[in-house]
């Protein structure tokens, strides 16, 4: 099969970039007044969750620096539903990869899936949290601030979310996830986080927005009195310094990675287009994406490749890593089954593209609209098939790294690393 040649190609994002995150999460503490909520041995729950969040180690280290200086005592809590299996041990592997251990934060991790039911709200709904944060004296609330990948609201995910599926554990994600088929996400998401700031002991939130390049760009510390109405105005700035595919149509979109650290579904559907259905964009929704080959996993997904079905095809190589126990525990509590579904798969790239570039529509092959990204987290830097050079005239958010090339294969038939 003749295959388009592709352009290796950089997207120029405006990307605001926090300079000195140390100096901003301690700046942003002192306006808190913490030394008037904070008495000598208090101890301090934060949560850190599943998320690849840009700098989390480095943000964490700090906090627990700062809230010592108050003569406190905190402690990590892993706070991410049923993720890592849904066991505590799961969890706590999950944040030590991501460099949230206690040898480099100073702090210990306190890892459980117990939780203590705190209250219920209006509509009989239990309110489930984290039995070491309940205990403590303080909980912080430590959550990025973006665009839910299934759901839209005022508040989508971000320090409302942690506080009920990240603190709510494996039981609080399960009873949610099965409300929201009943009630809408606006009232579940209001009232659960209502209770929770009323009982937990909620001390404070820090608020984490990244820009287009999965840089760190704003970090904020909000009172639990502001939280509803400053997460529902930093969702409007996250929504705009979200990072986008350049192209509205796309035949075939190559993904070399998917997972949990990149994304709740394993690859954005902000991102690709996906949000409302399963296979292909809603009318509002762009880009219009016709195929989806997603290739790996990445490693710090750990085996759960919640996600995959929403490509209509794989690479076998992401199929052989599948931890189908966590996976499956994912995908039913989140109320996405279909997020689980196999793609189908092939052994070698070519076998893929074959498949794939015949399924596109009355498109010869070699021009096909074909992009091949990293991962959803990543899309500075991307591979656009030639034939959008005459779409990119004009464009100075757009640079092209590479001239146009053929696809280059290894001697088992599968491309080069990106």
């Amino acid at each position: 099969m003749n295959y388009p040649r592709m352009i290796r190609i950089r997207q120029n994002f405006d990307a605001p970039t926090l300079d000195d995150i140390t100096c901003t999460v301690r700046h942003e503490l002192t306006k808190l007044n913490l030394s008037n909520k904070i008495k000598i041995g208090d101890s301090v729950a934060i949560s850190v969750g599943s998320r690849g969040i840009a700098n989390i180690a480095l943000i964490v280290k700090i906090l627990v620096e700062a809230l010592k200086a108050h003569g406190a005592q905190p402690f990590i809590v892993p706070s991410m539903g049923s993720h890592g299996g849904g066991t505590a041990e799961g969890q706590r592997a999950i944040v030590e990869g991501y460099g949230v251990t206690e040898a480099y934060t100073g702090a210990p991790i306190k890892a459980t899936m117990e939780v203590v039911q705190v209250g219920i709200t209006e509509d009989g709904l239990p309110v489930y949290f984290d039995k070491y944060a309940y205990e403590a004296n303080h909980v912080v609330v430590v959550g990025r601030i973006k665009p839910h990948t299934e759901f839209s609201g005022e508040i989508e995910s971000g320090l409302h979310k942690m506080m009920l599926i990240g603190l709510g554990k494996h039981k609080g994600a399960t009873l949610y996830h099965q409300a929201i088929i009943s009630y809408s996400f606006d009232r579940i998401i209001h009232s659960i986080a209502k209770s929770v700031i009323e009982k937990c002991k909620i001390l404070l939130g820090l608020a984490i927005i990244e820009n287009p390049n999965h840089e760190t760009a704003l970090i904020e510390a909000l009172n639990p009195e502001s939280f509803y109405k400053r997460e529902k105005e930093l969702l409007i700035l996250a929504k705009k310094w979200m990072p986008r595919l350049p192209f509205k149509q796309v035949d075939l979109l190559i993904v070399d990675q998917i997972g949990k650290d990149i994304s709740g579904d394993g690859m954005d559907t902000n991102v690709i287009g996906r949000k409302y259905l399963i296979h292909k964009a809603a009318d509002h929704e762009y880009p219009k994406i016709t195929r989806i080959y997603v290739r790996d996993l990445t490693e710090l997904t750990y085996g759960n490749a919640t996600g995959m079905g929403i490509a209509e095809y794989a690479h076998t190589q992401l199929i052989n890593k599948i931890d189908f126990e966590d996976t499956y525990i994912n995908c039913n509590i989140a109320n996405v089954p279909t997020s689980a579904a196999i793609p189908i798969h092939f052994d070698t790239d070519k076998k893929v593209l074959d498949a794939a570039l015949n399924t596109i529509g009355y498109i010869q092959p070699k021009d096909a609209r074909i992009i091949r990204i990293r991962h959803t987290s990543d899309i500075k830097e991307i591979m656009v098939s030639e034939i959008y050079q005459r779409e990119m005239d004009g464009r100075d958010d757009l640079s092209i790294i590479e001239l146009a090339k053929e696809m280059v294969f290894n001697d088992n038939d599968n491309l080069l690393p990106f």
